[in-house]
């Protein structure tokens, strides 16, 4: 993509000379790894200040006003529809609508009376774009949500057939994961495959599902349509897919969907671990809300199941 920041993408691709671990073996989350024991420090909980959060109405009223005119099929409003949406009186809008046009953010029809976006935000979303780094992004959320659950916390950028680690967080555990920085999986195997065809398109989900190998429950073998639609059901419920064991024995994998601008999936978030079927119900949403969070961060309007 034009514009993004790929300089975390390409130290890795150079850090190892374009040679990517094998995806071959059937334990792709990495090896299981004994590391010594972490030694619990005490955390003193500092006392947290209020956030100031007073809000301006008539910037609010014009945030709603442009989020508005993104929305719909032709992206185009008039003022009456405009207010109805946003929930403020003609005259309001009317002026919020004349300031932000002269400042090039909203623009005119003088004919159909319409108003749409206008050429001033390409300016601030190429800055936005030109600015845009996935692992200061991502690099919180993993740290919380590995902290939280006491796993290993994982972003997977999609790229092409593969899905590239750019970001990775060690929870507060005895046992690691030897799994590197531009590590490739391939996008259909186990929970992050799942997760990832759930919320595709269906054109582009029958794209997939055309190959001749896929890896949704590790061996090719164990492929299994009928139980790979349950599947994508439940998925497209809860926001989040699992890998209990299937994939690498004695492993527990969750995944969510990363979504992008005009909602498009770009990589996924992933959390690994040791803990039992039975904690599936407690960390799936919070890899869910994860995924929402930096969807959002990404430039995604809504997130999955935001906790």
């Amino acid at each position: 993509m034009k514009g993004i920041n790929w300089n975390s993408v390409l130290c890795v691709e150079l850090a190892f000379q374009g040679r990517f671990a094998p995806i071959s073996s059937l334990k792709p989350y990495g090896a299981l790894s004994s590391v010594t024991t972490k030694t619990r420090g005490v955390h003193k909980t500092d006392r947290e200040t209020p956030a100031y959060k007073s809000l301006v109405p008539a910037v609010e009223q014009a945030s709603r006003i442009l989020f508005c005119l993104a929305e719909g099929p032709r992206h185009k409003w008039i003022l009456t529809d405009i207010c109805r949406k946003v929930g403020i009186y003609k005259s309001k809008g009317h002026s919020i609508l004349n300031t932000l046009m002269r400042f090039g953010l909203v623009e005119k029809n003088l004919q159909t009376k319409e108003y749409y976006l206008g050429p001033g935000l390409i300016f601030l979303s190429r800055s936005v774009l030109d600015n845009l780094s996935y692992t200061e992004i991502v690099t919180p959320f993993l740290e919380k949500l590995a902290k939280d659950t006491n796993g290993t916390a994982v972003f997977g950028l999609i790229s092409g057939t593969h899905v590239l680690v750019v970001s990775k967080r060690e929870g507060n555990q005895n046992i690691g994961f030897g799994l590197r920085l531009g590590h490739r999986f391939h996008i259909t195997l186990g929970a992050h495959g799942k997760a990832i065809l759930s919320f595709m398109s269906e054109p582009e989900r029958e794209k997939v599902l055309t190959k001749k190998k896929l890896y949704f429950y590790g061996d090719v073998s164990r492929m299994d349509m009928k139980r790979l639609s349950e599947d994508i059901r439940r998925c497209r419920d809860l926001g989040f897919a699992q890998d209990i064991g299937e994939v690498t024995p004695g492993v527990t994998v969750i995944s969510a969907p990363v979504f992008g601008l005009r909602e498009k999936i770009v990589g996924c978030t992933i959390l690994i671990g040791t803990f039992g079927a039975s904690r599936t119900e407690e960390y799936g949403p919070r890899v869910a809300s994860a995924s929402g969070q930096i969807s959002h961060r990404l430039g995604a309007r809504t997130g999955l199941h935001s906790m």
